[in-house]
């Protein structure tokens, strides 16, 4: 949530830099609302003096002439009056108090000044480009049909047991996505120097919330129809940032590291991408999440970007590095790289994994602090995929595949994880 206090204190700079992320404030009916706001909550306060003073003076007569004095009856009905109008105040204040929150929460974060101006991805600016995409000397295949043509990739029995927008692996291909899995992990653990977390699939709306999901996404969440409010995480970074929800902590930085499943009903996005394993509900997700003193903010998320780019390089896939303009940066980020990888089939670069930093945006809503030299400030946080698991494979898939599409080469860092194979074979022809 943006600081309240600096929205107050220059609104119209707020405004103009909002629109940077195509949002326009409405500066008058904010400022109407506040001037209500300091209107009602100074005569509460007056009010409330008044109360106090007249207490006192109750229990001055109390003392002086006993409780049953006429003097003491009219006092207190004076008092019982004074109560009600200040009770009325209140309830007027709380009302004006929920139409702003209402307002704040749906004001997203403030872009930095390092963001491109712009409306869309087309707008979006190369940081860096890495690797050099590979030239076939064949017909290439997408991964759909090269997970057709080894028999190990099956979307319509997916679609049998649940719907669109599911896969179904087996045999060495389900064997290499989890060993991208832990490739990844060990990784970011290891070398990166992350702490491993195990958490929960399944979320409260208050996290949601937290991390700026709600109210602005809800139609994106996949919510399970109970009472309790619970939804499936549409990424880890809803669970883990929450483990800082409502505490104070006395020593940062934190950096976790975490593998889920993801859930996102893709909402809006009907007709795209929806061919392979591009765009699905359900895909596997190593997280990257840090919690740092606000003047380490911008270090940290460059660091953060390389450790993302570490595992593309690791896998020796050609990638570019994007600055995402205002237009196309997500609602709780100040700034985001995308890291896009190179699609041959597609003959172009499609993001792997975004790395964001949302400065003190989500530890407002989370009321996550950390103490030091005595003093209460709210920290800093970042997140970043590291990376899509299923978006890794089809790469893997696309750019390692051999002429005929019934052999797929293994990157020499994961076969290890592969019993030392070096292909994954054809089951078919």
């Amino acid at each position: 949530m943006i600081d309240p206090k600096f929205l107050r204190s220059d609104i119209q700079e707020v405004a103009e830099k909002l629109l940077t992320k195509n949002f326009q404030l409405d500066c008058e009916s904010f400022n109407l609302l506040d001037s209500e706001r300091k209107s009602l909550q100074s005569k509460l306060e007056k009010l409330l003096q008044e109360r106090n003073s007249h207490a006192k003076k109750i229990g001055m007569k109390i003392t002086e002439n006993g409780p049953a004095d006429n003097s003491v009856k009219e006092l207190k009905i004076i008092g019982e009056d004074l109560k009600n109008q200040s009770n009325q105040i209140e309830t007027e204040l709380s009302t004006v108090k929920h139409k702003i929150n209402a307002i704040l929460e749906i004001i997203p974060n403030l872009p930095d000044s390092s963001v491109p101006n712009g409306k869309g991805e087309e707008d979006n600016i190369v940081v860096r480009k890495w690797g050099s995409p590979n030239t076939f000397g064949f017909d290439i295949l997408d991964h759909v049909e090269l997970g057709n043509n080894i028999g190990q990739m099956d979307f319509d029995v997916a679609t049998k047991i649940t719907g669109s927008r599911f896969m179904q692996l087996s045999g060495q291909l389900a064997s290499l996505h989890r060993a991208l899995i832990q490739f990844m992990l060990d990784t970011h653990i290891n070398e990166n120097g992350y702490e491993e977390v195990y958490v929960p699939y399944i979320v409260n709306s208050k996290s949601l919330w937290s991390t700026g999901q709600l109210p602005k996404f809800e139609n994106d969440q996949f919510k399970i129809d109970d009472e309790r409010n619970y939804y499936l995480i549409p990424t880890a970074e809803v669970p883990v940032t929450n483990i800082y929800r409502d505490v104070i902590v006395d020593q940062l930085p934190k950096k976790y590291v975490a593998h889920t499943p993801c859930f996102r009903s893709e909402a809006g996005s009907y007709g795209k991408d929806t061919r392979g394993m591009i765009r699905q509900h359900q895909f596997e997700k190593v997280e990257l999440v840090h919690f740092v003193e606000p003047q380490n903010s911008w270090q940290t998320f460059e660091q953060l970007v390389t450790h993302a780019e570490s595992i593309l390089q690791k896998l020796e896939l050609p990638y570019q590095v994007v600055n995402l303009c205002g237009g196309d940066l997500g609602f709780s980020s100040a700034k985001t790289y995308d890291l896009e990888v190179w699609v041959p089939s597609q003959g172009r670069y499609r993001e792997i994994s975004s790395c964001s930093n949302f400065l003190d945006f989500q530890a407002r809503r989370l009321k996550a602090r950390f103490k030091k030299d005595g003093k209460i400030e709210l920290m800093h946080t970042l997140n970043g995929s590291g990376l899509a698991v299923g978006r890794t494979l089809l790469a893997v898939m696309e750019n390692y595949q051999e002429e005929g599409g019934r052999r797929i080469k293994i990157p020499t860092v994961l076969q290890g994880y592969m019993n030392g194979s070096e292909y994954i074979s054809g089951l078919k022809g």
